[in-house]
């Protein structure tokens, strides 16, 4: 719609409704195509231009303007808009959801409504931010100030009317930053210093005093300004003091909510402080374009589901991190002697799960519906997993989701001298680690299944297998069929037991439930002081395990059962509970099956499923870990640079351990000292 046509369809007397669709076409009109602000600015220039050439349309404008600041609220926009209506994260994450699904109309009264619709695009915050101060003074005079003589009751007090407006906005946003301050959430675990202090007590104080300052003297006078800057250092120390809090939850579990929270409430001071600034400000319309933008920008992130989980679940990701960095560092081996060791382990486990195999195929006997199959089969996974944790062994494919952020760990200062050489160690070691687990369990995996099928055979006369399921085992395994998407899938579930270990882990220390084991009453009475205190010893050293496996065996349990009912048709596959399935399929066709070909494509397809199981669960930890510690993509080049100078300077020392402890020389490159020097070969 051309500029002319537009401003000729101006209405004082519309109803409100039309009103808002008229000012949200104009806006339309300037934002243009929303390539260029500077293009923006110029269509703003050029309605000033018609605005000042046309004094007719100015008399129908001012009454116009009038009714709007009669009609809408501006308070809910400036101390409102991007909040959460409520306090609690699932709250605002059902209010986004339903902002996505749910259009929103312009007959309404409350402008923190009505601005998605006038300013919906992030390009609003560009072209207002290029706004010059010229452009701003002039559109302040020419349209948002009535004539003296217009005699409608806004125009007559427009300084008046926005100075109140904006009072009205900071008493809400002080009033929230109290409330805020005052949860028992907040308030329990603010530091002692912080409760010392009382910033919260006071601040509605101070917000009062400069309220009646600017109320007695104006805006401008000495006593508003003392106020103001006694307000702002009190802000300052409600910031502080909430900071305080991060600090409780890095010591005793991160809540996403109390996260949340707090965001919300730094947030509030933020606002509070750009409000004082549009209220104090010796250029106005500068400080209030710049809140304008703000909100566009606010808008846009208030709309994103996205946003909202990254903001509020970022320091959770950290501490799950942090916590499976801690249960990783068990499963890297880093000499001869730790590498023979996990070699016993892995061998151990892998001579579990040979009878993890068995059972699974007696389990298939017994023709269960798929939910209670899977469920069955996940029950028998969680018991085998829980099992090899308590008897100290491992399972290869669930290392690499702790082990990558453990890894991480080291390059938490990067900047300190040796981090990125202390990593490029690290990749090699769990490369090591790896290799020992998996030949340990797939070299016990396969005797054990032998001995069980023998044995079976003797016993009973049949196998563990029947012909026809042999030959179906080893169809499912073929390399050249969905096993290498399934095997990814696979990792991506060991990736997925480590976060619910993690976040259990978590949950378990933020609500201090050891300390409720070993003390609570009711505990120590059914199981004695001592007991009570051993479990709790227990429980608070074994809880990640516990929830990794547990998870993890019903995932991979049910996973294909509910895709089953999709009809998807995914399956999962273990290297480990593979390599079983294989052993027992050729056991039952006999010695003939080593010259068949199904077996051999049977048997690469196991050779593939290790290493993506492994690579997809540690590429996924290995992202997470990097983004919990917020290691900048310059960092990451260095790590890249130095793993390449590695391989090639000693590429077995990412297959086997070495035979002593490598030396540690100065880095000549790199006063960080962050060469990769040679490792001793094996």
């Amino acid at each position: 719609m051309e500029l002319h046509r537009l401003l000729d369809t101006l209405d004082p007397d519309a109803p409100l409704a039309q009103r808002h669709l008229w000012l949200i076409d104009l806006l339309a009109w300037v934002r243009g195509d929303a390539r260029d602000p500077q293009e923006s600015v110029d269509r703003v220039r050029l309605l000033l231009d018609a605005a000042q050439a046309r004094p007719e349309w100015c008399a129908r404008w001012h009454p116009w303007w009038n009714t709007f600041l009669q009609t809408v609220d501006l308070t809910p926009l400036l101390a409102d808009f991007g909040f959460a209506p409520r306090t609690a994260f699932l709250s605002e994450f059902n209010h986004r959801m339903r902002r996505k699904l749910l259009p929103g109309t312009p007959e309404t009264t409350d402008l923190a409504e009505l601005f998605g619709l006038l300013l919906p695009s992030p390009f609003d915050a560009r072209w207002i931010q290029a706004l010059d101060t010229a452009t701003l003074q002039r559109l302040r005079s020419l349209l948002l100030e009535a004539p003296a003589d217009d005699g409608a009751p806004a125009s007559v007090a427009t300084a008046e009317f926005w100075s109140s407006t904006l009072l009205d906005a900071l008493t809400f946003c002080i009033g929230q930053i109290s409330a805020t301050g005052f949860a028992s959430e907040i308030r329990a675990r603010l530091s002692a210093d912080a409760q010392a202090g009382r910033p919260f007590h006071d601040l509605p104080v101070h917000f009062e005093a400069l309220r009646q300052a600017v109320v007695t003297h104006g805006p401008d006078s000495g006593a508003t300004q003392l106020a103001a800057e006694r307000l702002t250092h009190q802000l300052d120390l409600c910031r502080q003091a909430a900071q305080s809090v991060y600090t409780h939850l890095e010591e005793h579990g991160i809540s996403v909510g109390i996260v949340f929270l707090l965001r919300q409430l730094r947030a509030r001071i933020l606002r509070s402080r750009q409000l004082l600034d549009c209220l104090l400000s010796e250029k106005p319309e500068r400080a209030t374009a710049a809140l304008l933008a703000d909100l566009v920008q606010v808008g846009q992130d208030g709309r994103s589901i996205r946003a909202l989980i990254a903001s509020s679940s970022h320091l959770t990701a950290a501490k799950v991190a942090e916590r499976s960095a801690e249960s990783g560092e068990h499963y890297i081996t880093r000499n001869g002697a730790e590498y023979r060791q996990m070699l016993g382990k892995a061998a151990g486990g892998g001579a579990l799960l040979g009878v993890t195999t068995w059972v699974k195929f007696a389990l298939t006997g017994l023709a269960l519906s798929a939910f209670w199959g899977g469920f069955a089969a996940g029950l028998n996974y969680a018991l085998s997993f829980v099992l090899v944790q308590l008897l100290h062994w491992t399972v290869a494919t669930k290392q690499p989701a702790v082990t990558a952020p453990a890894m991480v760990a080291k390059l938490r200062d990067i900047r300190a001298p040796g981090a990125v050489r202390r990593f490029v160690d690290e990749v090699a070691n769990l490369l090591r680690s790896q290799i020992a687990a998996i030949v340990g369990n797939v070299g016990a995996v396969i005797p054990v299944v032998l001995l069980i099928s023998l044995g079976l055979s003797l016993l009973s006369g049949h196998p563990m297998l029947s012909e026809e399921k042999a030959r179906h085992v080893l169809h499912d395994q073929h390399l050249l069929g969905p096993t290498a998407l399934f095997a990814a899938l696979t990792g991506v579930l060991l990736f997925a037991s480590s976060i619910v270990a993690g976040w259990v882990e978590n949950w378990f220390v933020f609500h201090r439930l050891d300390s409720a084991i070993a003390h609570n009453p009711r505990f120590t009475r059914t199981l004695g002081s001592e007991r009570a205190a051993r479990w709790a010893t227990f429980l608070r050293s074994n809880i990640s395990g516990l929830a990794a496996n547990i998870s993890l065996g019903f995932m991979l349990g049910l996973v294909p059962a509910f895709a089953a009912f999709f009809g998807l048709g995914l399956e999962v596959r273990h290297v480990t509970l593979s390599a079983g399935q294989v052993t027992a399929a050729a056991a039952t066709l006999g010695w003939p099956v080593l010259s068949e070909p199904a077996f051999w494509w049977a048997v690469g397809g196991v050779l593939v499923i290790g290493p993506l199981n492994l690579a997809v669960s540690f590429y996924l930890a290995f992202r997470l870990a990097l983004k919990a510690q917020a290691i900048s993509d310059v960092n990451r080049q260095r790590i890249n640079v130095a793993l390449r100078q590695r391989m090639r300077q000693a590429p077995l020392s990412f297959l086997f351990p070495p035979r002593r402890p490598a030396a540690e020389p100065p880095d000549p490159d790199d006063a960080s000292g962050d060469a990769v020097p040679p490792a001793s070969q094996p």
